[in-house]
């Protein structure tokens, strides 16, 4: 299959300052595709942008943005409408876990910054995006899911409830938008390093120790797969791909090295 060639757009990433996002910019920019780049932490999107746009000679706008705040994507995306840069791709991949308490014993705030960010600040950025898209009749929304919204696990509660809706919207969304040009794509990784697992234990040894054993999967091997829903010929819509490392056989099972496969693990993305 011939694919799709996406030199010359324009793809905002949300969530662009590391892991999966920044992949995604910089596998992105390696295809000619100009970029605009929003996160929380400027310093680092900053630093981003100057070296894409000078190794891959493209454009690059640094926006910071927390995406919770539906006041800052208006400003964010009022700000591309004056200097009439229009977004061809979405990716959003803005997200996070915040532990793995029992729904009795959890964090009335985790669960704000949970439910702001993966769902109401995916929708934000999605209403805002679409505006220009329809009006074009043409664009791509890929987002990032995990498959702690294909099951539940202990701990996972209100993380995978978030995940499960990402999954309802993108579906949702295909059905809205037909009889339009616009596709809408989900990927849904299973276990990937990242920053992910420090931020939702808050304990980089942790984390670290989680990964010990097995081969898991890294930002760039969900970048190549966001790229890959991004580049099919227009009559194709991958509607969800769903990946794991090799060495995971499920939500909940991932075999180790010299271990028995380790129930409840916690840490989908």
């Amino acid at each position: 299959m011939k694919k799709y060639s996406i030199s010359g757009q324009t793809a905002l990433i949300t969530g662009a300052s590391s892991g999966i996002g920044r992949a995604c910019a910089e596998l992105f920019a390696s295809q000619g595709v100009h970029l605009v780049i929003t996160a929380r932490r400027i310093d680092r999107l900053e630093a981003l942008a100057e070296k894409l746009s000078t190794t891959y000679k493209i454009k690059v706008t640094p926006i910071q943005l927390d995406v919770q705040k539906k006041e800052e994507v208006a400003a964010a995306f009022e700000f591309l409408k004056k200097e009439k840069i229009a977004i061809d791709i979405l990716v959003n991949n803005a997200g996070l876990a915040l532990s793995t308490d029992k729904l009795q014993d959890a964090k009335l705030e985790n669960w704000d910054v949970m439910i702001d960010t993966n769902v109401k600040g995916l929708l934000y950025v999605t209403k805002a995006a679409l505006d220009s898209m329809i009006e074009r009749n043409s664009g791509h929304i890929i987002n990032l899911g995990s498959i702690a919204g294909q099951g539940c696990y202990a701990g996972g509660n209100v993380y995978s409830m978030t995940k499960h809706a990402v999954k309802a919207l993108s579906t949702s969304l295909r059905l809205d938008l037909q009889g339009t040009k616009i596709r809408v794509s989900e990927v849904a990784p299973g276990a990937v390093e990242t920053e992910f697992s420090e931020v939702r234990w808050d304990d980089k040894e942790k984390a670290k120790k989680f990964y010990q054993g097995f081969a898991p999967l890294v930002a760039e091997d969900i970048a190549d797969l966001v790229l890959y829903c991004a580049t099919r010929p227009l009559h194709v819509n991958i509607s969800e791909i769903t990946v794991y490392p090799q060495a995971q056989g499920s939500l909940t099972d991932i075999y180790r090295e010299g271990q028995s496969t380790l129930k409840n693990v916690h840490n989908q993305k």
